[in-house]
């Protein structure tokens, strides 16, 4: 059963990807179209388009605002969400602010926040804290909200310190939820890291695969397109890692179920 399951994962990680590449390597072998260029000819100008400089001045810098700005999301989408979701008062205070700026997309935020900050890294950052923020702190108040009455109950008529009722069980129980909404967020992270970095940038990812483009370099701006796809696996399988260890009852207790 093990070995099914590893047999599984590695299929699903290796040979559709493979699966792909072979279609897209075959359907553009013979292309005459300059903007689909063949797979051939990007995978040939891979290596001198993205060498060490290139990795160093453009690659690092946008995983760094990616991860520096999904931190500070998850920290202010789990605090406010847990500060919403436990009190019906600052609920009803909070609830039409919150509405309002999640109705504001980020990127229409980026020429305000260019003329505050100017237009380095810190701006990228809160690009990608405004958006990756709402599916973090709206799970986490759907997720404190349906924590058990019963038990919540119980812990207050042992008088059970607020620290430890928070730790082991509204973040336990809202776990579920929160995590989901930080699977979200990933996701929008990676997707504004590019949006923030084609305005009023000097280095990143968005903005060398937008110098490829304008400069014509097609065939190289397919290859910028690649390193964002394998950015984009490389977080969402370390999330999945993340997801196993901190919900391992969750789907331990799943699959209880299941067999019953």
């Amino acid at each position: 059963m093990i070995v099914l399951t590893l047999l599984r994962r590695v299929a699903a990680l290796v040979l559709l990807p493979a699966l792909a590449f072979a279609v897209w390597w075959f359907a553009t072998a013979n292309s005459v179209n300059p903007y689909v260029p063949p797979l051939q000819h990007i995978l040939q100008v891979f290596p001198d388009t993205w060498g060490l400089d290139r990795l160093s001045s453009d690659v690092l810098p946008s995983v760094g605002r990616l991860v520096a700005g999904y931190a500070l999301a998850t920290i202010l989408g789990i605090t406010v969400g847990i500060l919403v979701g436990s009190s019906r008062s600052v609920r009803d205070y909070l609830e039409p602010l919150l509405e309002f700026l999640r109705a504001v997309p980020p990127p229409v935020i980026v020429p305000i926040l260019i003329v505050f900050t100017g237009i380095g890294s810190l701006t990228k950052v809160l690009v990608i804290v405004a958006g990756c923020v709402w599916p973090i702190l709206l799970n986490t108040v759907e997720g404190v909200r349906a924590v058990d009455g019963v038990l919540n109950d119980t812990v207050r008529c042992y008088q059970i310190r607020r620290i430890s009722r928070l730790r082991h069980l509204v973040l336990r129980s809202a776990s579920p939820q929160i995590i989901a909404g930080m699977r979200q967020a990933l996701s929008l992270g990676i997707i504004l890291m590019v949006i923030s970095e084609m305005f009023a940038a000097s280095n990143g990812l968005g903005f060398t695969i937008v110098q490829f483009q304008r400069s014509f370099a097609i065939p190289q701006m397919w290859t910028g397109i690649i390193v964002l796809g394998v950015i984009g696996v490389v977080f969402a399988s370390s999330f999945r890692v993340f997801e196993r260890k901190i919900l391992g009852w969750y789907f331990g207790l799943r699959e209880t179920q299941r067999g019953n």
